[in-house]
């Protein structure tokens, strides 16, 4: 699988609601997660596709303020899947792997405690345990100062 955002959702899924309001240049979103929408919990030729069900659920839930939401054909973390990763504009990037299917409060929660986060880190008190567990990558930001 190839790591394509701009590619086509698989046969027999739709795109997520919020697909088109997150990829909008100048989109004020702090957040945006992004849900791999081919990643399967219950193996090859599952259907429907967990993780397109996942990006689906989150893009149709409440979302708070500066939260987007965004369905992405392949996060590369297959042998960690259902997957997800959350961009902040400017801070702290995080990719989450063995989210289960039902997932998208976990995600949206996280994705709030990010957006309201004054250092551009998730905080560790008040995240979901599943993104606790979850965690496979931080990366810093391009902006990251050099430490001395």
């Amino acid at each position: 699988m190839t790591g394509d955002a701009t590619a086509e959702p698989p046969a027999g899924t739709t795109p997520c609601a919020h697909d088109a309001a997150a990829a909008v240049p100048g989109d004020v979103s702090a957040v945006t997660v992004f849900i791999c929408t081919t990643c399967r919990s219950t193996g090859e030729g599952a259907s429907p596709v967990d993780g397109a069900a996942l990006a689906e659920a989150a893009a149709a839930a409440q979302l708070p303020d500066g939260v987007s939401v965004q369905g992405v054909r392949c996060l590369a973390n297959c042998k960690r899947s259902l997957s997800a990763a959350m961009v902040r504009r400017d801070g702290w990037t995080y990719v989450f792997g063995d989210l289960a299917a039902g997932a998208a409060p976990d995600l949206i929660a996280g994705a709030a405690l990010l957006a309201s986060s004054g250092d551009g880190l998730m905080p560790w008190r008040g995240r979901p345990d599943s993104l606790k567990r979850g965690m496979v990558a931080r990366i810093p930001p391009l902006s990251l100062p050099k430490e001395p």
